[in-house]
């Protein structure tokens, strides 16, 4: 392979782009797996109960602000 390939502006931000997609996909099966083991306690149906709803919201926002914060720290070092 040619390494000005390497240094392709357009190669590099489709690289990056790909990075940014497998880290997102990432962060929701981690999502996914966590609170759904957190929250979901009964049988499948075809709905969530009242308070399965209200157990994956919460703890999507929460999984999220911490993920935000650990995040911020890191870039601010």
């Amino acid at each position: 392979m040619d390494a000005s390939v390497l240094n392709n502006p357009r190669l590099k931000a489709l690289i990056e782009e790909e990075r940014t997609k497998a880290l997102t996909n990432e962060l929701v099966a981690k999502l996914t797996h966590v609170c759904w083991d957190k929250c979901v306690t009964g049988s499948i149906g075809s709905s969530f109960s009242r308070s399965e709803v209200s157990c994956l919201s919460n703890c999507a926002k929460r999984f999220a602000e911490v993920k935000m914060m650990t995040m911020q720290r890191f870039t601010e070092r």
